[in-house]
This record gives C-alpha cells, structure tokens and sequence, in this order.
C-alpha cells in the first residue's frame, strides 16, 4: 500500500543591519529588528497562519487519516515568540491533534555539520530539548538545514540516537533508483533515510501557480492519480517543502490550499494513506544502504551545497566564522551565543552567491553579492574580537579548552569541598549539643521539696507499724 509523507519546514531569515568597518569595536548589534517584524509578520498573515489553520481543520475533518510532519528552526522560533505569537498557538492547537510530528533540526538552520561535529551536536541537542519543552515530542527523526547530507553528517545523526532522517532524492545521488523506498546511511544502517521526490515536491512549491506550466492548473485528483499509476513497489511518496510555499511563494489566489485540503479526500478513494516519517522508519526495511560520499542537498539544480560554499568570498566568510566556534563553544556569555546562531544561518552565505540560477533571488539590502560579503565580514570583525577579548588570543583552542576544564574541575572540586565542610560543621554543632545536655547539673533540693519527702517517708512507717501489731 501507497503511503505519502507530507513534511514542511519553517525557518526564518534573521536580516543584518547596514554594518560599517569603523563601527567595529563599538557598536555590538547587528540586526535590522524593523526588516525582521516586518519580514515575519508578512509571512505569517500570508502563509503561516492560513496554512496551520488549514492543516488542523484536515487533522480534524480526516479522523486521524491525515498525516503531516513539520521542523522548526530555532531561530525561527524566537522570532516568532517576539513577534508572531498567534502562530506558536497554531503550533500547539495543531500539535494537540495527535496527527502532527515534530522533527529536530539545528537551531541555527546554519552550516555546523559540514565545519565542527561539537558545534553541531551542542546545537542539536538544544533544538531537541526545545522541542520537547514545547510540544511534549521527543524527536526520533532528523532534518538537516536545506536538506544537506553525505554519509559522514549521517553517521553523527545515527550516533545522536536519531532513527530517521530526511535527505534529498538527488538524480546524481540515486542513479537508477527510485526515492520511493526507504533506504539506510552506509556508515551506521541504523539510521534510515527518506528521500525526497523532488518533481513532486516542486510541483507544488514552485510550478503551482505558473499558468505556463504544461500541467497548469494542476488538481488534486490528477496529483494523486500521479503517485496511484506507480508501481505497486513503489510504497513511500516524500513530499517535502517549505510551509511558505503555501501562501507565500504560490499566492492564496492560486486555491493552494483548497488543493492541498482535497488530497487526503481524494488519497483515500485511491487506497493510499498519509504517514509520519517515525512511522515509515519503525513499519518498514530499507532496500539498500545509500552511498553519499560528498554533501548535498535539495537547492538549486545541481543540489549540492554551491549555494552556500561555491565562491572564494563564501568560504572565506565561512572558514573566518568557524575558526572561533571552539571557543564560542566553550564560552558562558549568552549574547555571544545568540550572535552566534544568528551569524550562522545559511542565509548569510546564500546572499554572497555569484551563481545564475534562473529564479528570482532578493538579496534584501544587499545590492550584490559583494556588498552582502563585505556587510557580514564587517559584523563578523566585531563578533570574532569580542569572542577573542573573553580569552587570551594567543592560546591555542587545545590549550584553552584544557584550562577552561581545569577550572570547571576545580570549580566542582570546591562545590564538593564546601559540601563536606558544611556536613562537618553540622555534625560538630550537634556533638557540642549533645555534651553540653549531658553536662548539665542535676536540679537543686529545696526545702519544701525535702520536708515533703520527710513527710511522706514517717507516714509511711507509722502505716507499716500499725499493720504489724
């Protein structure tokens, strides 16, 4: 039987602010808080909020036949605690419909997993308790940002207790297979991997509206019908995108939704159902294993990770800020972890391409790829010197991290120390306590006290004589 694993992914661009070099060292934020409020607050009233709300009414209406499964950036989350709340509720209402999964993420949404494994898992493992604290779901699943993957980021995923995760169905990658199977990382067979149908998925994200699509206007039916003429062997269906594709990216105008809404009707008249990712990965056995020697991943059309890394001005902005996440690993200062996962975020780097990919690309203030490297090497200037004024930048990151450990160590070592004292102290007050009730004098006889006595003691013998005779 057919299934359809139906994913979207919400992420958030932070936008930087106008940075000049003579700003370095004296000005410490870097963000456009007007461009943000206003970017995610569009975004919501056009795509986020119609879109959940249609998701929960198919939750609600489809009795638990409708499956659907949604990741989060961390950083898309703060933003919109501060400034979109009305969506975090939606999160909730549809997450209460028991027909929602929640995947894990990096929270940055950066590049982590192809620069520093400890940076990686330190963001991960946040990502993962934010989710739990949130909605209660322990993620069993993972997505990687922009679905970037190689056989070495899958085997720390499978060694982060991950069953499942989410990569692109890439036609250089696949061959001769098809991404309807479930397949497993080479490295480590225990981590599952969905591939997604990338025809599929942009039929919908990115061809939906455009009237000069040879399949415009494209109906539920027919979609469905699409998946019901594979072949009977071909059982998982990935459908992945981003969740502002409905309503942002294919305008409300176009009934995206009214589509969407139809396609667990009309799955169900074909006998296909609807499944989470954990579902697939515990119900059904890999194939094959997967071999994905270099990264991917599911942009552009070489969907490799040229978009981010494919220029000299690119890796240079990429090597700059990595070359201090051991010690902004290492650090305490909450600022600089918040301008850390900001400055990570892919978009930064997406900005700096020189690549001509045929779709329309805003750039946001930046006039060109340039001007976007030269605005975040400003800002990184800044970043790198306060990260290197809360440790000596003559030491090695070796060498500093042994001496950090070394204080953390003496740190538990006095906590420990402070302990036992306190115990001891306890146990001293009580032992003086003790000596000082068992050295207290018996109470003083008074007169009153020993003529009673006296009293009492003839009454006594005058009793006894009188019952002898």
């Amino acid at each position: 039987m057919k299934t359809i694993c139906l994913y979207f992914e919400i992420h958030q661009i932070i936008h930087l602010k106008r940075y000049r070099f003579f700003e370095i060292g004296s000005d410490h934020y870097y963000y456009d808080d007007f461009a943000n409020e206003q970017g995610i607050n569009e975004i919501a009233e056009r795509s986020y909020i119609p879109a959940l709300n249609t998701l929960i009414q198919m939750a609600k209406e489809n009795e638990g036949a409708f499956k659907v499964a949604l990741s989060i950036s961390g950083v898309a989350l703060e933003q919109l605690e501060i400034y979109a709340p009305a969506v975090i509720e939606l999160l909730h209402e549809l997450n209460n419909t028991g027909c929602c999964e929640f995947l894990c993420e990096p929270y940055s949404h950066g590049l982590s997993s192809l620069a520093n494994e400890d940076c990686f898992k330190e963001e991960v493992g946040r990502m993962r308790k934010k989710i739990k604290d949130y909605f209660g779901q322990e993620p069993k699943v993972f997505r990687n940002s922009s679905l970037i993957y190689n056989n070495e980021i899958g085997g720390m995923v499978a060694n982060m207790g991950f069953k499942g995760m989410l990569i692109e169905g890439a036609k250089h990658v696949l061959g001769w297979k098809s991404p309807h199977y479930l397949y497993h990382c080479v490295e480590n067979p225990n981590l599952k991997l969905l591939m997604r149908d990338f025809k599929l998925s942009d039929d919908i994200s990115l061809r939906f509206s455009n009237s000069d699509w040879s399949e415009y206007p494209l109906f539920a039916d027919k979609y469905i019908g699409w998946i019901d003429s594979m072949p009977e062997s071909e059982q998982v269906i990935n459908i992945f995108m981003e969740l502002s594709a409905l309503g942002y990216f294919q305008p409300l105008s176009s009934n995206i939704l009214d589509f969407i809404k139809a396609l667990p009707v009309c799955a169900k008249q074909k006998g296909i159902t609807f499944s989470t990712p954990t579902e697939i990965v515990t119900k059904l056995k890999s194939v094959d294993g997967m071999d994905v020697p270099y990264p991917m991943s599911w942009v552009d059309e070489e969907r490799d990770i040229s978009p981010w890394l494919g220029n000299v001005m690119q890796r240079e902005a990429f090597n700059k800020l990595y070359s201090v996440a051991e010690r902004v690993y290492l650090c305490d200062d909450k600022r600089i972890k918040q301008d850390w996962d900001y400055l990570q975020a892919s978009n930064n780097f997406r900005f700096m391409t020189t690549k001509e990919t045929g779709v329309a690309f805003n750039r946001g203030i930046y006039d060109s790829p340039f001007d976007a490297f030269t605005n975040y090497m400003n800002i990184l200037g800044d970043f790198i010197k306060r990260v290197n004024s809360l440790y000596p930048v003559d030491m090695e990151n070796e060498e500093l991290g042994s001496l950090l450990t070394t204080i953390k160590n003496q740190g538990a070592e006095l906590v420990q120390l402070n302990a036992e004292v306190s115990k001891l102290q306890k146990k001293l007050a009580d032992a003086e306590k003790k000596l000082a009730k068992e050295a207290k004098p018996a109470p003083k006889k008074t007169a009153s006290t020993t003529a009673k006595k006296t009293t009492k003691t003839t009454a006594t013998k005058k009793s006894s004589e009188k019952s002898e005779d």
